[in-house]
């Protein structure tokens, strides 16, 4: 994956990007909820959505948070349960190479 996912917004429409980037700062800094957990969350609902590259992009910052395999691995079963089978074959596809 080259350059920011929604340079295209970016290029186009850079008041739009920063309006986006605000809510992603807001929601994804550290608060009560420590980081790590925030990128779990953020990773279970992308695989219930069906977006392979966030669950991957998510995934790394998460460990990079400092969550384990196994934590990302529980998020998904959290993802399976609530958004069904559609749900771990997302996770699989994203977490592919770096689990």
């Amino acid at each position: 994956m080259e350059g920011h996912p929604l340079g295209i917004i970016q290029e186009k429409d850079s008041e739009f990007f920063d309006i986006i980037e605000g809510a992603r700062e807001n929601a994804l800094s550290e608060g009560s909820i420590p980081l790590k957990y925030k990128f779990l969350i953020a990773m279970a609902l992308d695989a219930d959505h069906g977006a392979v590259d966030g669950v991957k992009v998510l995934a790394l910052q998460a460990m990079e948070a400092g969550a384990t395999k196994k934590e990302i691995m529980e998020a998904v079963r959290i993802a399976n349960f609530i958004g069904g089978i559609g749900s771990a074959y997302t996770a699989a596809n994203g977490l592919r190479e770096i689990l």
